[in-house]
């Protein structure tokens, strides 16, 4: 698991491993159990039976839109095990055969993509301290189309490459873009790009937040500030990483009344004309032998 997790992590796409730490018989699952709970809502691995994978999937997806780690305890109907934990989130399956489980449920997303374009000092101490930050960075030539995903572009070739690069990003939708130059230099390579008052905003110069800054480092450090900035504080962010599939639906079994996460696998039945979905095959042959009955 931890490979194809660390090839996820590679690829930046999001996901939510899920660990039993805590397992009571007759639970299927044993603690070191582990799966990968991806953006629709797919389960590689195994956490659990059926009725637990369900709860598993329906909380790791609210854990992977926002919700942040969790601990999962899932308890069968009728029980009481397990002290209260803050931060622990309770989910009553009446469907367990019986057993309890606790589930650490942890979200991977990965972190910003920022290309750097230049050899300068600045490109290299901006390179350094957003590692330290654990931003993820690359680095390109002036006309290469920026990599997929990536949230800022910081040129800093200080007039090798400076129009080539911002036109590249500008025409690849970058949602940040930082041109180290002073600025009476940056106001007039924008002028010769002849860019639209829209393109203008986009581009930042001089890079940075206004700190005073004079080395290298600094500069670097006044420019990473403002691209944190850019992903946490603004009302519209750069995008941070691949974007997490849109969110299955969410239904509640008529059975059992649990609340099931739709997916393509998930039990269903039609009557008539509405449609219901189950947490497991189970429930669905107890809905369709009343409506028989």
């Amino acid at each position: 698991m931890s490979a194809r997790a660390l090839e996820l992590a590679q690829r930046r796409v999001p996901f939510v491993h899920a660990r039993v730490v805590r397992a009571q018989a007759p639970a299927s699952a044993r603690p070191g159990d582990e799966a990968i709970v991806y953006g629709d809502g797919t389960i590689d691995g195994f956490v659990g039976g059926l009725c637990a994978e369900g709860s598993v999937r329906t909380a790791a997806l609210g854990a992977l839109n926002g919700g942040g780690p969790l601990l999962l305890r899932v308890l069968p109907a009728g029980e009481a095990v397990f002290p209260d934990t803050p931060g622990a989130r309770v989910v009553v399956n009446p469907c367990l055969s019986g057993g309890a489980l606790e589930i650490f449920l942890e979200p991977v997303l990965p972190p910003p993509l920022i290309e750097v374009v230049g050899t300068t000092p600045i490109a290299e101490a901006f390179v350094a301290l957003a590692d330290v930050l654990g931003y993820a960075t690359t680095r390109s030539l002036p006309d290469a189309p920026p990599a997929e995903h990536t949230g800022a572009v910081i040129v800093a070739g200080q007039g090798r490459g400076d129009a080539e690069a911002l036109r590249t990003a500008l025409d690849a939708g970058v949602g940040h873009i930082a041109l180290v130059a002073s600025r009476r230099r940056g106001a007039a390579l924008l002028d010769e790009l002849g860019l639209t008052d829209e393109e203008r905003i986009r581009v930042h110069t001089p890079a940075g937040l206004d700190i005073g800054a004079r080395t290298a480092p600094e500069v670097a450090l006044s420019i990473l500030a403002e691209v944190v900035e850019a992903v946490r504080a603004r009302p519209a962010p750069m995008p941070e990483r691949a974007p997490v599939p849109e969110r299955p639906p969410e239904r509640v079994d008529p059975v059992c009344g649990m609340t099931v996460t739709v997916t393509a696998g998930t039990p269903h039945l039609a009557a008539g004309d509405e449609e219901f979905w189950f947490c497991g095959t189970g429930c669905r042959d107890r809905y369709a032998a009343g409506l028989v009955g």
